[in-house]
């Protein structure tokens, strides 16, 4: 535990037992935060946990599903009976949905793919916006992807969540700009994850980047010292 860039902050990251988000988390406790760690997997967060722990580390594990919205706003108040104030979110957890023809994708795939990639960040920016407004230094960060803008063949419900997200994380970074909170949005790239493994059967997963290399681009993001704000950064580049 030697950078303590995030000493002392407090910082909620979703997606949490797996992939960008378990990598995340130990790369930003690294850095000195207590995180607060949620995922529908309780024995990741719990492999989580103990990573955080024996690294000297400080960790909340908070198992939910996001498609239990009425769960995001007990978790703000939860957050808020604790600490009063929330520093950093790395909003990260999403779903792939189904890779398929529009006409042919499964109406419960698509509802779920909003449900997790819009709804559940929308509810979480209800719920957490006056926790990270009473931090000194708010930063949250939303996961997007190129598919957002690519919009190509198959990828039609992960393309339109990514898209709906991108724009109502756009639209609440624009009503905020007088603030002290700054918001952004990453596109990470392809990584080594099992999404990625889903969505591209054929590829050499050797070529791709780990998710640890990837979780240590999101420490300057959320320390205090970031001032970039209302950006689509790209990974890629």
């Amino acid at each position: 535990m030697t950078d303590k860039l995030l000493k002392g902050r407090v910082t909620l990251v979703t997606g949490a037992s797996r992939g960008i988000g378990y990598a995340s988390a130990i790369e930003l406790a690294k850095s000195g935060s207590h995180i607060i760690a949620t995922a529908r997997t309780q024995g990741g967060l719990e492999d989580l946990d103990d990573a955080i722990r024996a690294l000297g580390g400080e960790c909340t594990i908070v198992p939910m599903d996001f498609k239990m919205v009425d769960g995001i706003d007990q978790l703000g108040a939860a957050i808020y009976e604790r600490w009063g104030r929330l520093d950093g979110l790395l909003a990260n957890a999403g779903v792939l949905g189904e890779i398929a023809p529009v006409p042919h994708i499964s109406p419960k795939k698509f509802e779920e793919a909003l449900a997790i990639n819009v709804t559940a960040n929308f509810r979480l920016i209800r719920s957490l916006e006056p926790l990270l407004m009473a931090s000194p230094s708010g930063r949250a960060v939303f996961v997007s992807s190129r598919s957002a803008v690519s919009r190509k063949a198959f990828w039609g419900a992960y393309a339109a969540s990514k898209a709906a997200l991108d724009a109502i994380v756009q639209c609440w970074a624009d009503e905020t700009e007088q603030s002290n909170l700054r918001i952004n949005l990453v596109n990470p790239g392809p990584v080594r994850t099992q999404m990625r493994a889903k969505a591209m059967p054929g590829e050499d997963p050797s070529t791709l980047p780990m998710p640890i290399d990837i979780a240590k681009r999101f420490i300057p993001l959320l320390s205090p010292d970031y001032t970039g704000h209302g950006e689509i950064i790209s990974f890629r580049d």
